[in-house]
């Protein structure tokens, strides 16, 4: 007789969301923290000492890491892994200090979108029609966030659409070492790439901080951490498609946020742009999850992003 499949209670879907929502409400406070900071200090430096400070959060992971060795031929793509994370925290930081929280927000959701057409060039994923039809909205929603030709786009957005880019790509270098490397592991030797490549860039234009800056890059880092791992824990409590649009919440915050304690304005393209991107993920995660749940095969390439 075969065995019955495990039944998942159904508390776990509400379990996996409000783990996700504490993920959120974790980042917008990073991103808080490092509006509040402004421009202070020089981007580079900023992002170094934050990462510093995470590296000593993560160094229980990196000893254990260091200690199993790491397999044969990785050590490339962590470089490269580094490389383009580094950027990418560069201009993410440059960005965070100089356009509205809710803006980079929006645009960071980019990020997925970047992932499933990266995977699709270099890991020789098929790009099945819904996913084709989710990168045409979650486009379109970029272009209302912002709405080229109907305003000047400040060298904060095109730092952001970098920032996106680049965290992309980085996951995809994630996506490709996940199977050989434990999650652990790879967070921790990131950390380290990161801050080594960080340290040249902060040691150009390098102010020595105050205690209170110190003590917010500090504060940003454990959010970070903590954000993280909160964001783990959602998707091993429900799937992807469950916790996916929980995402959305962030922009809402981060306008909130930038209107009660920064007098940002709220800005209603922003609002709807990024409600299209995550509408547009959030169909392609849920549409994934349909399939699977099915029991059908897809296509190689085409069961998820």
């Amino acid at each position: 007789m075969p065995s019955r499949p495990a039944l998942i209670p159904a508390s776990l879907p509400l379990v996996g969301i409000l783990w996700m929502v504490l993920s959120g409400v974790s980042f917008v406070a990073v991103n808080g923290a490092v509006h509040h900071l402004g421009t202070t200090l020089p981007t580079a430096e900023s992002a170094f000492i934050r990462f510093a400070f995470g590296l000593i959060l993560l160094a229980p992971s990196l000893v254990a890491a260091l200690r199993a060795g790491l397999p044969a031929g990785t050590l490339p793509l962590i470089g490269l892994r580094g490389a383009l994370h580094t950027l990418a925290v560069i201009l993410w930081f440059y960005a965070m200090a100089r356009i509205p929280m809710a803006e980079v927000t929006a645009i960071g959701y980019l990020s997925p979108i970047v992932v499933t057409v990266g995977a699709a060039l270099f890991l020789g994923e098929r790009l099945a029609l819904r996913r084709i039809l989710a990168i045409a909205v979650a486009l379109t929603g970029a272009l209302i966030v912002l709405r080229p030709g109907l305003r000047d786009l400040q060298p904060g957005h095109l730092a952001q659409i970098g920032a996106a880019i680049c965290f992309g790509l980085s996951y995809i270098l994630a996506k490709k070492l996940a199977p050989l490397i434990p999650a652990g592991a790879l967070v921790a030797l990131l950390s380290v790439t990161v801050t080594l490549g960080l340290a040249p860039f902060a040691a150009l234009e390098w102010v020595t901080p105050g205690l209170a800056q110190l003590g917010w890059l500090a504060v940003v880092a454990v959010l970070a951490t903590s954000g993280h791992y909160c964001m783990a824990r959602a998707f091993a409590a429900a799937p992807v498609s469950v916790t996916q649009p929980v995402i959305f919440l962030q922009l809402i915050w981060a306008t909130l946020l930038g209107w009660l304690a920064f007098g940002e304005r709220v800005d209603p393209y922003v609002l709807s742009g990024g409600a299209v991107i995550i509408a547009a993920i959030s169909y392609m995660s849920w549409r994934e999850a349909q399939i699977a749940r099915a029991g059908i095969t897809p296509a190689p390439g085409a069961e998820g992003r």
